[in-house]
């Protein structure tokens, strides 16, 4: 399901969708309002990117957004004031949610904004990031939470974690080149790419 936002006194403007036509969203998916969606990317089954509260949402190239994933955000205007707090700065442009290039949004994600989550970086089964900015060419085992904070390029934070504190987060450690995960994400990119262009072959 691909449809505009409503009006209310947190969102002032109706927004559709904007969706590269190279990525595939599946009917069972939900992408609603002021969303933007780079090339190649897959929406799989009952994920849902919903730009109605917090906006806008943007995911970028090559990202994949898979099944039970839930993108989201905290209310980024109120009676047609900018909440300043609730938005991320990428690249001198604001956002409410902004997911980089070739990231991928493993099985019950949920990033709720404000967030941001860079290029090259592999968010695992039922983690939550809040409040938070991910850098680039991470791992966020599954389970994890990450709430208030900054993590550094190239870090991995294990299975179940919580890191709430910017110390935890700083003391995250770092991928080495035996990390047993440290290839995973090119592998899912690949697969979910390959799988967005075939959905949309099919169903012409």
């Amino acid at each position: 399901m691909i449809e505009k936002n409503v009006l209310a006194d947190f969102c002032g403007k109706v927004s559709e969708p904007v969706i590269d036509p190279t990525s595939y969203v599946h009917p069972l998916a939900a992408v609603i309002g002021n969303v933007v969606l780079g090339k190649n990317i897959m929406v799989s089954p009952t994920a849902a990117v919903r730009g109605d509260e917090g906006q806008p949402l943007f995911v970028g190239d090559n990202s994949n957004v898979q099944d039970g994933v839930v993108i989201h955000a905290l209310e980024t205007e109120m009676n047609g004031e900018v909440i300043e707090k609730n938005l991320c700065e990428v690249d001198g442009k604001k956002y409410a949610v902004y997911v980089g290039c070739r990231v991928s949004l493993a099985h019950q994600v949920q990033i709720h904004g404000p967030a941001v989550v860079l290029d090259d970086t592999f968010v695992g089964m039922k983690v939550l990031v809040f409040k938070s900015r991910v850098g680039k060419n991470c791992v966020l085992e599954p389970g994890a939470i990450v709430m208030g904070v900054s993590v550094a390029d190239g870090r991995y934070v294990p299975a179940g974690s919580v890191i709430r504190t910017q110390e935890a987060a700083d003391a995250l450690p770092v991928i080495t080149d035996d990390y047993p995960f440290k290839s995973l994400n090119k592998g899912v990119v690949h697969v979910n790419t390959a799988l967005a262009k075939g959905y949309l072959a099919a169903n012409r």
